[in-house]
């Protein structure tokens, strides 16, 4: 063998062998993870069917069809002075049931201004820079795009669209006062993997922050210790709120243990719905 095939062969090798800081996935693994998505090369890609009764239970998914269909309906939504939605039709989507805010349900906080359901708010923006929705002299209407969902058969392809807009495209930070890192956000489906691997039993949030800050190390130094929390301790809060509050668990892919706590105590657990292998495709 010439050196020039050697090399290619090491090469390959080095590619495909597993990789501990990567639960055992190769570099090739990582990569589709992180830059190919959503093809089968990927350990985690969607499901080739995924069924209406699945989709039923995907909640924030469920917010955004009635909120297509009320605009559909009404012509358009007019905003407020400032671009928000107002507040009939705030209430006409959180009286849906499909998710409940803690603040809200507390009696903490009334649902008056659209910044008081987080949700709602991350779904409208998601869906505009979906491409479904845009605003013109102050209104919110249907695009083309956004009509063409309305039709049964297109509702898987509205599905993933959502939800990979709101994983792709929408800034998860926009809701926090975290660092303005990608946590959690940069290889997502790194944390389905994680799920798919050791969701079927309740787990600690801080059992997948640790996994994933071993693929992904650097993202602990946008944190500094205090006299309170470790900086490896803030970057688990920070990547339990965005990965699994505000986005698995909006999307009901996990089921939330708090314990009766707040979700950054320590007690707070997770496991995989049935609804994750519904919708993705876990290679182990």
């Amino acid at each position: 063998m010439d050196i020039h095939k050697k090399i290619a062969t090491e090469i390959l090798l080095r590619n495909n062998a597993p990789i501990a800081d990567f639960e055992n996935l190769s570099p090739n693994n990582f990569h589709h993870i992180l830059y190919d998505t959503y093809s089968e090369n990927s350990p985690v890609h969607f499901q080739k069917i995924i069924e209406n009764e699945t989709l039923d239970q995907v909640s924030l998914f469920r917010i955004a069809e009635e909120y297509i269909k009320i605009i559909e309906r009404d012509k358009f939504i007019k905003l407020t002075p400032l671009g928000a939605l107002p507040k009939k039709v705030m209430i006409e989507l959180y009286e849906k049931k499909f998710i409940d805010d803690e603040m809200i349900e507390s009696g903490i906080t009334k649902l008056w201004r659209e910044e008081d359901c987080i949700a709602i708010m991350s779904m409208k923006i998601a869906t505009q820079l979906a491409g479904l929705t845009k605003k013109t002299k102050n209104k919110l209407i249907l695009t083309k795009k956004g009509l063409s969902f309305l039709k049964p058969g297109n509702r898987q392809q509205f599905f993933e669209l959502f939800i990979s807009t709101f994983a792709d495209k929408f800034n998860w930070g926009y809701n926090d006062l975290f660092p303005e890192k990608p946590i959690g956000q940069r290889g997502w489906t790194f944390t389905i993997y994680l799920l798919g691997k050791y969701g079927q039993n309740f787990q600690h949030d801080s059992f997948y922050a640790e996994k994933y800050l071993k693929a992904f190390p650097d993202f602990v130094t946008s944190f500094e210790s205090d006299s309170m929390w470790t900086d490896v301790q803030q970057f688990a809060h920070c990547f339990a709120v965005r990965s699994f509050e505000r986005f698995l668990g909006w999307f009901n892919l996990i089921e939330i243990d708090k314990n009766g706590k707040h979700f950054w105590n320590s007690e707070t657990k997770i496991r995989a719905t049935e609804i994750l292998p519904g919708i993705f495709s876990i290679d182990m």
